[in-house]
């Protein structure tokens, strides 16, 4: 891992078009099917099929592939990440118009590589987010890691083949809080201003089944064994 530090700069005043070494204060996602948040979004119309490739009238299933990638941004150093407008993004981080474009081709780039070697392993890569910083010079650096089940979205490609969409990421935990009730909870205390509920720890029994989710990935992926 290399490591370079860069200025983290939370007053978004204080970043210029001239700024260098600092966190570009954005989450960059990719999207390649209709899956999680985004699939919220669409059922309650606050995104419209067309805007995601899809023809006027359609309905999008959950695990339906997208006629093209959907790369949306959303605040970095925020309490709570916010989707923004590319006008927004713009505005937030300073970037100029060719920068964020180039930021763009980054994402798809890695993520073109990245749908390929998976899916010789038996995955689909659904969806993932990536970080960026500029340098000392003001050149685009990729930060963070991606490709893991923290940031990115898998599927088992055997099992979609057949209909099912075998969650092989932090997507398990979500499910489960989902399940529960608490993800409503949370968003309908974020919806009424009101403090974010407690998050109950996880049972052991899921905890274990977690567990064994990410190590069993990490084989898939690498060809290496755990243990």
């Amino acid at each position: 891992m290399r490591v370079r530090r860069v200025q983290v700069i939370p007053d978004y005043d204080k970043i210029k078009p001239t700024t260098k070494n600092f966190l570009i204060p954005l989450e960059v996602i990719a999207r390649y099917y209709v899956a999680g948040s985004f699939h919220d979004r669409l059922k309650a119309g606050r995104i419209q099929p067309e805007d995601a490739g899809f023809p006027a009238g359609h309905v999008p299933a959950y695990g339906e592939p997208l006629p093209e990638p959907f790369v949306e941004v959303t605040t970095k150093l925020e309490k709570v990440d916010r989707e923004l407008t590319r006008d927004e993004a713009l505005a937030i981080s300073k970037l100029s118009r060719n920068e964020y474009n180039d930021l763009v081709d980054a994402v798809l780039a890695i993520d073109s590589r990245l749908n390929d070697e998976v899916r010789r392993r038996g995955l689909i890569h659904v969806d993932g987010k990536k970080e960026f910083a500029m340098d000392g010079d003001r050149h685009l650096m990729l930060v963070d890691t991606f490709g893991t089940a923290d940031e990115d979205r898998f599927w088992d490609l055997k099992e979609y083949e057949r209909g099912h969409q075998v969650e092989l990421s932090k997507e398990f935990v979500r499910q489960y809080y989902r399940k529960i009730g608490y993800h409503q909870a949370l968003m309908d205390a974020r919806a009424a201003g009101k403090p974010e509920p407690d998050i109950p720890p996880l049972p052991a029994d899921v905890t274990k089944e977690v567990s064994d989710l990410y190590v069993a990935l990490f084989e898939r992926m690498t060809g290496q064994k755990f243990r």
